[in-house]
């Protein structure tokens, strides 16, 4: 596989990340402190919740295991999602990066399908690889399979029009200002359907 190749684009941009061993998550820890950055009482997050104030305290003490039902009441509460009351906080400091990329600046990948300019190349461990692309397919036989890789991606077309073939979809022709959100582990690829190449911005999760 040559580093020009689109799935590699993403090995690329983790090749400086950090590993890290996610810790056990303490639940009622998480629910208490959600709680008090809301400046509630318990028995105003049990009543948002329509919990019996008993319950709650019992699971913010760890004296008790909350069903599925118990959790999602927790969260339409406190307006988030389940997912989120599972997530560690974020570290308090503000982490202050920033990256700028002027015109000339991008670092560029050629492909026979695609032309990537890799954008905020200066930022290592990223949580997004943004870069932007010149489609050069015309048509699906022009690719070498499905592409697939972790992450989510969001695309947006800059010029021109595309076409976004995924594995589980029927095709969707997207103009300029419309855009895809979609999972990419799932089979996609993109054409152009103008007469020039078209331009899209792609941004990839990498977490």
């Amino acid at each position: 596989m040559s580093d020009t190749d689109p799935k590699n684009l993403i090995r690329i941009a983790r090749e400086d990340g950090d590993s890290a061993v996610a810790q056990p998550l303490d639940l009622g820890a998480r629910v208490r402190e959600l709680r008090k950055a809301r400046d509630w009482t318990l028995e105003q997050a049990a009543q948002q919740a329509g919990l019996a104030r008993s319950t709650l305290s019992k699971i913010e003490n760890g004296q008790m295991s909350p069903t599925y039902d118990a959790l999602k009441k927790l969260a339409v509460g406190l307006e988030i999602s389940v997912p989120q009351l599972f997530t560690p906080p974020s570290k308090a400091q503000v982490n202050g990066r920033m990256a700028v990329t002027r015109t000339g600046e991008t670092v560029e990948q050629i492909t026979t399908t695609y032309e990537h300019d890799l954008l905020a190349n200066t930022l290592k461990s990223k949580k997004m690889l943004p870069y932007r692309a010149r489609i050069r397919a015309r048509d699906m036989a022009d690719f070498d399979g499905w592409v697939r890789h972790d992450g989510e991606e969001f695309l947006y077309v800059l010029t021109g029009q595309v076409r976004l073939y995924t594995e589980f979809y029927e095709p969707v022709e997207l103009k300029r200002g419309e855009s895809a959100y979609y999972d990419a582990s799932m089979g996609h690829n993109v054409v152009s359907v103008s007469q020039d190449d078209a331009t899209i911005l792609w941004v990839t999760s990498l977490t």
